[in-house]
């Protein structure tokens, strides 16, 4: 029987999940992580910047990603991001079989509260899993990015942060996650 197709339209924000098979994991160490935004940010460039990463978070077994999408279909990111960490995992693990439960998922954010939710959704996931105690020490996820205490790479933060004044974004947003 065939797959059914992804929503999506041409100028679509997304909330992309990607889950290790069985939830096991699909990072092991510091690399891992590395590689996989490595990955993202490899595919985005082989793609002419057709994506935007608004929000991220890479947690043991699961990704969560939150990217605004221009003219080309989001299945196309996600098989060469999935298809490259996953050779690279099951060579690097000498694993063989499924890195992934299933395809990932995929859902159209359509409001600007949506867009900020799931934005505080994926900022506090390492939170609610007792990984750390505030978002902002977490290191594989884009909320120290968007509050301005590390360097902004790979996001672009200006779509989340424009729903807050100008001169306190970044001090306001993260009023609003935490």
């Amino acid at each position: 029987m065939p797959r059914k197709n992804r929503q999506w339209h041409e100028g679509a924000i997304l909330h992309v999940t990607v889950r290790g098979n069985r939830r096991s994991d699909i990072f092991k160490s510091e690399e891992d992580y590395c590689v996989y935004l490595g990955n993202l940010q490899h595919a985005i460039r082989f793609y002419n910047n057709e994506f935007e990463i608004l929000s991220y978070c890479l947690m043991t077994n699961h990704i969560h990603l939150q990217i605004e999408t221009k003219n080309v279909h989001i299945k196309k990111l996600m098989s060469r991001i999935n298809t490259f960490y996953a050779k690279y995992f099951n060579d690097k693990y000498d694993y063989q079989g499924h890195l992934f439960q299933g395809r990932y998922g995929s859902q159209i954010i359509d409001s600007d509260g949506y867009i900020l939710e799931v934005s505080r959704y994926i900022s506090l996931n390492p939170v609610r899993a007792n990984i750390v105690e505030k978002p902002e020490d977490y290191k594989w996820s884009s909320y120290p990015m968007l509050i301005g205490k590390t360097k902004e790479k790979l996001i672009n933060s200006d779509r989340i942060l424009s729903y807050f004044v100008q001169s306190r974004k970044r001090e306001l947003y993260r009023m609003y996650v935490i």
